[in-house]
């Protein structure tokens, strides 16, 4: 049966260190966008902003990852990553090679603007005056 709080469940449901990872960078999230809630996306638990993936993160194999839900922010935000693995769409981190917080700050704040950018974009288009008919 879904669950109305799909990533307070998952964190939950780890032991530690693992859910102590994931409940602190819940935290920060929930600090940088109050406003978010909680769904599934990709077969992951994450956060949402205005009805938008914002963020999940997640337990791998290897230690931790982070995905911003979408393809251009993690090379936005390259810079802050130092020389941490990651990809189009994630980033990979360890307890021994941890995600700055000022990078999943600016993952967050990334991913934030671009939602509200394409929701601009989206009001705009429909707020338009209609076209002249020839």
């Amino acid at each position: 049966m879904p669950t109305e709080h799909p990533l307070t469940d998952a964190i939950a449901a780890l032991t530690p260190p693992a859910r102590d990872v994931l409940a602190g960078w819940h935290a920060r999230a929930l600090e940088l966008e109050p406003s978010v809630t909680e769904g599934i996306t990709y077969g992951m638990p994450a956060l949402f902003y205005r009805g938008r993936p914002l963020v999940a993160v997640a337990v791998t194999a290897a230690g931790y990852s982070v995905y911003p839900c979408s393809g251009s922010i993690v090379e936005q935000v390259a810079p802050l990553l130092g020389d941490l693995k990651r990809s189009k769409g994630a980033v990979a981190f360890t307890a021994a090679r941890p995600l700055p917080v000022e990078a999943f700050d600016a993952l967050v704040t990334a991913r934030r603007a671009e939602i509200d950018a394409s929701a601009t974009t989206a009001s705009t288009a429909t707020t338009r005056a209609p076209r002249p008919s020839r």
